[in-house]
């Protein structure tokens, strides 16, 4: 089979990956509130998700350019290899603090996949291609959107919490096979210089001000002692990393490559795009189950609404690509955005499901034309031997939005619930209470009273954090106005890459 022959086998090997990454999220929010009602913890709700996000944000800059140094597919297998092992683990995980580190190994070896693999289809497709394909690549995450929080709940009630990880192992495997055999690439091999200093420095930085967020106004004060060092570790560690990439030989992030008003301003967009898609993945689910009191298959179903929305403007991109051109086409995606998440931040208390859903789609089409969008501009605008730095800027942006979204609007809930509990007496020994809302097996139900109680206390909690949403999808809105009008299809030439990739024997 010839290269073009070849090229579709390569691109179901690159879309099983991606589905394997994202469904992880989907899957584990709508199971998360069984976990929790199993293994306690309920404090520690948000660290599964900001804790996997954490490192996937933090090496996929990394992996990015190591993809340009070495080539995509030694990356991408390593990486799968790392993310099949964290869930396996994740499987057996027997407490909530072993979960969250077993779900760091896991974002470790996300890191990779989803940067690398959006490169492999940067390389393999033509400008002219690259909507079509990328369009299908934004599909993966609205089906697996869908997929996960039904698969969630019927997992959940049919099997049990672990089987929601273990399923991971049997793709990952098959993928691997299938970039082995016909993924091939043409690098120029010499030695390099690695910032991995670096990288720690940097993730020394995120954790200090993750922690800042997560336990601020909880177990310590926000304007507290504990608080303000987080923050000032956070701020000496970001200046020195800083500093130390302007000097390294070869670092992990090209400054020039930020400096760039398209790069800059695109990347701005997705920080916050992140933080708003986190929102409704983390928190409609327990709105639903925990307010409502609906099933976490309902639950499941209203979060698949956004699912759907995802991939339905993932694949009309390239329609409103050229009837609007790109700046229009990612101005449109944000505005919808703020409105999905102002219809979040404005329902009435104990609003339905089906308005929530309704909320939830419309979030989601706007992510979808971002989403899309924004990789072509990206791709668009290097060359081979930056692609993978280039890409990664761009993934890492929105990873790094949902790490700090989920940290901002744990915080958010978790400070509420404490101040309403705490002003009924309830304290901290209520935050622990509310996790029993959610296990159906514990055999203990809880008094009617106590339970309305913490139903309202939730639902306050709640409000403020689809408040703060509605604030992240007004800050997208604003970003996207900052794009440069720019040609999609007019990269700069490729000759004098660094290598090439190909799907061949």
């Amino acid at each position: 089979m010839n290269v073009v022959s070849r090229r579709p086998v390569v691109l179901g090997c690159v879309m099983l990956a991606l589905f394997m990454a994202a469904v992880e999220v989907t899957i584990v929010a709508t199971a998360l509130p069984q976990i929790v009602g199993k293994l306690g913890g309920f404090s520690l709700y948000t660290w599964v998700f900001s804790g996997f996000l954490l490192t996937q944000a933090s090496t996929i800059l990394v992996f990015g350019k190591l993809a340009d140094l070495y080539g995509r597919r030694p990356v991408l297998i390593a990486g799968i290899v790392v993310f099949l092992v964290g869930s396996t683990l994740c499987g057996f995980a027997w407490s909530m603090p072993a979960l969250i580190a077993f779900r760091l190994l896991q974002g470790l070896g996300a890191g990779s996949i989803q940067p690398v693999a959006t490169t492999i289809v940067g390389d393999l497709y033509t400008p002219q291609e690259r909507p079509r394909v990328q369009g299908w690549l934004s599909s993966v995450w609205g089906f697996a959107a869908i997929v996960g929080p039904l698969a969630g709940g019927l997992i959940v009630q049919a099997l049990s919490w672990h089987w929601i990880f273990w399923i991971n192992v049997p793709v990952g495997i098959l993928t691997i096979v299938g970039l082995s055999l016909f993924l091939r690439e043409d690098v120029a091999h010499r030695a390099h210089n690695v910032d991995y200093l670096g990288v720690g420095i940097f993730c020394i930085a995120i954790s200090a001000l993750l922690v800042a967020l997560l336990e601020g106004g909880v177990d310590w004060g926000f304007a507290s002692l504990p608080t303000f060092a987080l923050v000032a570790l956070f701020v000496v560690a970001l200046v020195v990393y800083l500093r130390r990439e302007q000097r390294a030989p070869e670092p992990m992030i090209d400054l020039d490559l930020w400096r760039s008003r398209l790069v800059a301003s695109v990347n701005t967009s997705s920080l916050f795009a992140g933080a708003s898609i986190i929102g409704v993945t983390s928190f409609v689910p327990i709105y639903v189950q925990g307010v409502l009191g609906r099933s976490a298959i309902i639950a499941g179903f209203a979060l698949t609404a956004m699912s759907v929305g995802w991939p339905m403007a993932s694949m009309l991109s390239g329609r409103f690509l050229r009837a609007l051109d790109a700046r229009n086409t990612v101005r449109v995606g944000s505005a919808l955005i703020f409105v999905g998440a102002l219809g979040l931040a404005l329902m009435p208390a104990g609003n339905g499901a089906i308005a929530t859903g309704a909320s939830s789609f419309v979030i989601g089409f706007g992510m979808g034309l971002l989403n899309t969008t924004f990789i072509i501009l990206i791709q668009g605008s290097v060359t081979w031997a930056q692609r993978g730095s280039a890409t990664a800027s761009n993934i890492f942006a929105r990873m790094l939005g949902s790490t700090f979204g989920a940290a901002a609007l744990g915080a958010v809930l978790n400070a509420s619930l404490h101040g309403v509990l705490a002003a009924s007496g309830a304290g901290k020994t209520g935050i622990d209470t509310v996790r029993r809302m959610f296990d159906d097996g514990s055999g203990v139900a809880l008094p009617a009273a106590q339970r309305a109680a913490l139903v309202d206390a939730l639902g306050y909690g709640l409000a403020h954090v689809f408040a703060t949403l509605a604030v992240f999808g007004a800050l997208t809105m604003i970003a996207t106005w900052l794009v440069p009008r720019r040609a999609v299809f007019a990269p700069q030439q490729e000759s004098g890459s660094a290598g090439s990739t190909r799907a061949s024997r």
